[in-house]
Formats: structure tokens, C-alpha cells, sequence
């Protein structure tokens, strides 16, 4: 297993946010996570990449292995420059005064193969032509579509090869949102391993190899996509069916 989450339970103040979940990501798979807002998705996220809460003290119980080593005591930074994990965060979070180059470089900041990051810039820009376009103009400027490919974008150039996604598609169009999930599947196929948390639940698991279901801090199912897409609870809670 490249990931494996056990019995996980993570505490804010007086608040169980997850109440001991566990789940594994082999090397190579797109794994994903599906619920509902406040499910405890992005929480298990932001422990992954051990990425402290910014309101209550966090409580942290269970373990995170990665490559079979635990990483629940592994410093946010070590993560990426070290274990090559890199995240794609809710919102974007990309910076609005910097450029567009200006933001893909530097994410390499850990970085010191020269060659190789002048060859991620350029796949970067192979997957996602409109950066290349607008590459010298300031990220604020650009649509939510653009600013999102710019995110995983900027993910990439950490060298890395586990991409952690948290709603990608939230706030795109149908098309941007096809268009971003067909990069994803691209980037699987040429290696990448991605686990997503993702809203829309069948673009997702249509996506997915495996999937689980997180309601309110626990797992609430899990098998392949296309079990859980014809599983008849998974279908009338999160599907539409």
C-alpha cells in the first residue's frame, strides 16, 4: 500500500470530525472520497498532509503510513519535499499578485534539478495550453477555470507523483469541469497516483478506480466505482437515483 489511513479520529475542541475511519491508496490508483458537506472529507485531507487547523487545538488518534511508515509526526513540508506528496487545496489558494510563472515556480522551491523543473514547466503547459498563454499575466486576472488549472498546476511543479485534490470542480462550468477531469485521467495514466475529494459524486467515481463514503465521520461504504455506483443507497443519497 503507498497510503493507509487506520481507525483515524480527529477531535476540534468538542467536535469529532472523524470518528476512526480507515482506507488504503495503492500506487497508481485515482481513489475517492464522496459525502457531504461536513462529512469530515477535507479534514482527512488536511491530516494527510498534516496541515494544522486554524481555529480550535486539533486532537489526533490512529495512524497515517505512507509507504508503510507513519507520517502523523512528519513536518507539512517534509511531505512534499521528501515524500513527493503535494496538495491541491479547496479554493485554490493561488497568489493573486504573482503571475502565473511567477506561481508555478515556486512551488519548486525545494527543488534543485534545474533540467527537470524546465521539463515540468513544460508539461505543465502541455496539459493546460491557457496557462502557457497567459503566463506572464497576474493569476487574480484569471477565470475561476483557468485559476483552478493553475492550482493543480502548481501542485505538479513540486515534482511530485500523489496528488491530493480537494473539490476540484467546485465553482466550474460542465465543460471546464470535463475538461479538468480528463487531465486528471491523463495524469493517472502516465503514473501520477491522485486520491480526490470531490462533491459531485458521479464525476468522481466515474473517474475513480475505488471509492469510500465518508457521513459524518465515518465510513459509511466503499468498493470499486462501479459498485458503489450501482449500490441502491449510494445512488439515492449521492447520485440522484
Amino acid at each position: 500500500m503507498l497510503l493507509t489511513v487506520e481507525n483515524l479520529k480527529v477531535k476540534y475542541g468538542n467536535i469529532q470530525a472523524l470518528q476512526g475511519i480507515s482506507f488504503n491508496v495503492d500506487k497508481g490508483e485515482i481513489v475517492t472520497l464522496i459525502g457531504a458537506n461536513g462529512a469530515g472529507k477535507t479534514t482527512t485531507l488536511h491530516s494527510i498532509c498534516r496541515l494544522p487547523p486554524p481555529e480550535a487545538p486539533k486532537v489526533v488518534e490512529g495512524d497515517i503510513k505512507f509507504k508503510g511508515e507513519s507520517i502523523l509526526s512528519t513536518e507539512p513540508h517534509t511531505l512534499v519535499s521528501v515524500h513527493n506528496i503535494a496538495l491541491v487545496p479547496e479554493g485554490r489558494h493561488i497568489f493573486g499578485n504573482l503571475t502565473v510563472k511567477e506561481n508555478l515556480t515556486l512551488a519548486t522551491y525545494a527543488r534543485k534539478d534545474t533540467e527537470g523543473i524546465k521539463r515540468q514547466l513544460k508539461h505543465v503547459f502541455e496539459l493546460f495550453p491557457r496557462l502557457k498563454e497567459r503566463e506572464n499575466q497576474r493569476s487574480e486576472s484569471l477565470s475561476g477555470g483557468e485559476q483552478q488549472m493553475l492550482a493543480v498546476g502548481r501542485a505538479l511543479m513540486t515534482g511530485c507523483d500523489f496528488l491530493l485534490l480537494d473539490e476540484p470542480s467546485m465553482g466550474l462550468s460542465p465543460l471546464l469541469k470535463y475538461e479538468l477531469f480528463r487531465t486528471l485521467k491523463r495524469l493517472n495514466q502516465e503514473g501520477m497516483t491522485i486520491l480526490l475529494i470531490e462533491q459531485n459524486a458521479s464525476l468522481a467515481l466515474h473517474l475513480a478506480h475505488r471509492g469510500y463514503v465518508l457521513d459524518t465521520g465515518e465510513m459509511a461504504a466503499e468498493g470499486t466505482s462501479e459498485e458503489l455506483i450501482n449500490d441502491p443507497e449510494v445512488k439515492r443519497a449521492y447520485l440522484g437515483g
